[in-house]
């Protein structure tokens, strides 16, 4: 089964991903990020750790553009 991401999160973690590449990550940017996640694997029925782990796959590991 597919995971769904919606884009507020993909933006999330961009955005926390940027500041822990820079040693800039907030407990603030980290919180967000997991109450988003947990929302969202509420919402949609999705197992919370799938939805973290796809989600950190699509930010970190980004498919090449063809």
């Amino acid at each position: 089964m597919a995971i769904e991401l919606s884009d507020e999160l993909i933006s999330l973690e961009r955005a926390a991903w940027a500041e822990q590449q820079e040693n800039r990550l907030t407990v603030e940017t980290a919180a967000r990020v997991q109450a988003a996640i947990t929302a969202h694997a509420a919402a949609t029925g999705q197992g919370r750790l799938d939805v973290e782990r796809e989600l950190k796959r699509v930010v970190r590991y980004p498919e090449p553009a063809e």
